[in-house]
Order: structure tokens, then sequence, then C-alpha cells
């Protein structure tokens, strides 16, 4: 792949983009990555963030997200993947890895998008409340 398809694309340019593809996973890796005691689990954790960090970054950008807004996401996503462990719940039995990855970044982008418009509506201020009648009487 040259380095020029890993451009991201332009908003004009994200709308008119296809859906990003996901590479095929590796049952065996995933597996690796999932066990925190196997000698392997930190390579196997590196190849799958190399393998499935541009689709998601592209995915963020096809859904209109600013390259530095994708890239930041991506990155987010990834580290709470990491640190909660979501690996954990990964089985082969339960359907494909990249739908489960797809699945987990589409609930974080709309927790983000969520927490997001709660900042805008005024979300962590404190609330002042006031009696109107006891004002009025001043």
């Amino acid at each position: 792949m040259s380095t020029s398809s890993l451009t991201p694309p332009t908003p004009g340019e994200a709308s008119s983009m296809k859906q990003p593809t996901f590479v095929t996973t590796h049952w065996s890796v995933v597996l690796s990555a999932r066990d925190q005691a196997s000698p392997r689990s930190d390579e196997a954790l590196e190849k799958l963030c190399r393998s499935y960090w541009y689709p998601l970054y592209a995915y963020a950008r096809w859904q209109g997200r600013s390259p530095h807004d994708a890239e930041d996401l991506t990155q987010d996503f990834f580290a709470r993947l990491l640190g909660k462990n979501y690996l954990k719940s990964v089985e082969p039995e339960r359907g494909r890895f990249r739908t489960f990855l797809l699945v987990a970044f589409k609930r974080f982008l709309a927790d983000e998008r969520d927490r997001a418009g709660a900042k805008k509506r005024g979300g962590g201020t404190i609330a002042v409340c006031f009696d109107t009648a006891v004002a009025e009487g001043f």
C-alpha cells in the first residue's frame, strides 16, 4: 500500500467515500492478544492495533469527522479498548472480530457525541436555584 493511499480525505471527499474495508482477522492473533499471560500478547496487541487503526480512523472520517478529531477519537478508542480489556469478551463463536470492533467503535463515537452535546448544553456546570418570590420582595 502506498503512502499516498493512507492520506486522510478532505471533508468534502469523506462524504463521497465508500465505507472503509477491514482486514480479515486471524483469530490466533486476537486470542493471543486477549491472553495477557501469553508471552506473545504484546506482539499480538500491536499487530491488531496496527491492522485496525487505519480502518477505524477512515470510518470516523467517513462519518464526517475532521482529520484531527478522527485521529484523537481512534486513539482514545484503542486506549479504552485496551485499558478496560474489552478483548476478554471476544470469542470466535460469537462472530467476526471486525464486526465486534466496528460496533464497539460506533458505540464509542455515539458516547463521545453525547458527551460533547452535554457540555454544549451546560453539562458539568453547577445549577443555581433561586426563589423568584424572595427576589421580588427586595
